[in-house]
Formats: structure tokens, C-alpha cells, sequence
């Protein structure tokens, strides 16, 4: 019998091997293909060993490292407050909905599973936060269009509170003469780590990668993040090797590493992300354990 586990033990660790080979391959090969001299890439396509070492891509993006410094601040900025705020609003919302006392309890659970299907558009919601809120080239523009735009992760929350959190113990912090207040931030809120972690990581992701609004209400470069920096670059090299100009311009163009700049822009967004996660993974494991209530 242990030895049949033993055997067991050692397939399903080396199937999780292969899966996670699997995972990382594609990161591994788009580190790779950035440092690749951009002729070798032509010639030999993506190679996980290039014959060729070249760090002409990260040359070309950090020649003015000012700006990927200044971009990646913006970014981090827009990251931790987007997320801290939208995890806050998101789950003053959800608890509620999850509340079977909360009046019109229905209409507001549909209210806001609405807007999962519909959507204002571009254009009326482009008017409204340049026009009325006048967020245009403000750090604002930013943020507040994350904030509450996701109402999945409004009922993916709502579920978790009404199904997760036990009726016992918020009856039990009432008695304790706890208001709903209390009972949210002393009681709810540390029973859901694991939500919260979940939803906090989407949201981070989301800010993190973000370029569209960067795109459509910025047009300050003080106020470039790193995600819409990165993709003026390259929407820069492209027009450059596009166009017919003299002499100097082309020659700029024939000399800018197009193929890895884009494989090193991919490297630069997706590092610092990937350096956190671990501490996000740090609290899914800690929220399942603090979440367990004793029969």
C-alpha cells in the first residue's frame, strides 16, 4: 500500500512538474527573444538558445530612462490606489447585496448584473469623465474608470459573503452589540481574505496593464504610465519604419529593434507583477485558513 502510494506520490508530482515547465516555457522564451540580435530573430525566428546575444531592444527603451522611471512610478501609483480603492467600494457593495434585510434587495442585485450586459459606449462615457467630471490629463482619468467598472467581481463577492460567511456569527457580534458597520470591518472583512485576495489580485492585474484609458484621456506626457509609454514607443517605431523620410530618418528606423523591443516592452510590464504575486499567493494560503469556523 505504500508503495503504491509512493508511485502515485512521484506521477502526480511529475505531471505538476511538466504543467509548471509549461507555464514558465513562455515567459523563458520572451526573455529570451528580447535579448536575441533582431537579425538572428529574422533569420532563425524565436529561439529559446539564440546563437546571438544582443541587449539592443532594453538599449533602445532605457535611452531615456527618465521617462521609464517616471512612467513606472505613475504606474505603481495608479496600481495601489485603484486596488486599495476598488477592493473597499467593491466590497461595501457586495456585503450589502449579500444582506437577505437589505430593502429591494432584488432590484439592486439586478441594478448592478445589468451593467454586466450593457454598457453606456465610448463615446458617453468619454464625454462624461472629460465633460463633467473634467478628469482629462488628470491622474484621476486613471483611476476612477477601474473603480467599480467590473460588476463581476461585485456578485463574485456578494456569492462568497452570502454563501461563506456564517449566519451564526454575525447574529452572535449582534448580540455582542456590534452594528452592521462593526460587523463588516471586525468580522466579515477577516473571514474573507480569500475573496479579497482574489478580487485585489484581478484588480491589480487590471490597473497594471491598463493602456486604453491612458490612451484616450491622457495626453500629457508627465502623466504617461508605463503600459501607455511602452506602447507610444511603439506605436513610434512602427510609423517610423512605415514612412518614407530622408536619408537619417530611415536609417533611424532600419536601426530600431522592432521585433525585440517588443519582446523587451513585454519583459519590462510583466516583471513587476510577476514579483508580486507571491505575496498575494502569501494571503490566498492565509485566508483559507483564517476563514474556518468551529462546528
Amino acid at each position: 500500500m505504500k508503495t503504491k502510494n509512493l508511485i502515485w506520490q512521484w506521477v502526480v508530482n511529475i505531471i505538476l512538474t511538466l504543467i509548471a515547465c509549461c507555464c514558465i516555457l513562455p515567459f523563458v522564451l520572451l526573455f529570451t527573444s528580447s535579448i536575441t540580435d533582431e537579425q538572428e530573430m529574422y533569420r532563425h525566428g524565436y529561439s529559446l538558445f539564440p546563437e546571438k546575444i544582443s541587449f539592443d531592444a532594453y538599449t533602445y527603451l532605457l535611452q531615456d530612462a527618465g521617462k521609464i522611471t517616471h512612467a513606472l512610478s505613475i504606474t505603481i501609483i495608479v496600481t495601489v490606489v485603484g486596488t486599495v480603492t476598488g477592493l473597499i467600494l467593491t466590497a461595501l457593495l457586495a456585503y450589502p447585496l449579500s444582506r437577505s434585510q437589505l430593502p429591494w434587495r432584488n432590484f439592486w442585485s439586478f441594478f448592478v448584473f445589468f451593467t454586466m450586459l450593457f454598457h453606456g459606449g465610448l463615446v458617453p462615457t468619454y464625454l462624461v469623465y472629460t465633460q463633467v467630471f473634467d478628469m482629462k490629463n488628470t491622474i484621476w482619468a486613471l483611476i476612477v474608470p477601474g473603480l467599480l467598472m467590473n460588476a463581476f467581481y461585485v456578485m463574485l463577492m456578494r456569492t462568497f459573503f452570502a454563501t461563506s460567511i456564517p449566519e451564526p456569527v454575525i447574529e452572535s457580534a449582534k448580540i455582542d452589540g456590534a452594528g452592521e458597520f462593526g460587523t463588516f470591518i471586525k468580522i466579515v472583512l477577516p473571514l474573507s481574505l480569500p475573496i479579497l485576495a482574489t478580487v485585489g489580485l484581478f484588480q491589480t492585474i487590471n490597473y497594471w496593464n491598463d493602456w486604453f484609458n491612458g490612451m484616450i484621456y491622457i495626453t500629457d506626457s508627465k502623466l504617461f504610465s508605463l503600459q501607455n509609454l511602452l506602447n507610444r514607443i511603439l506605436l513610434d517605431i512602427q510609423y517610423l519604419a512605415s514612412s518614407n523620410f530622408g536619408n537619417s530618418q530611415a536609417d533611424l528606423a532600419a536601426s530600431a529593434p522592432m521585433e525585440t523591443v517588443r519582446m523587451a516592452m513585454a519583459v519590462i510590464g510583466v516583471v513587476p507583477i510577476l514579483v508580486a504575486y507571491p505575496f498575494f499567493q502569501k494571503y490566498f494560503v492565509k485566508g483559507l485558513t483564517v476563514g474556518a469556523v468551529k462546528g
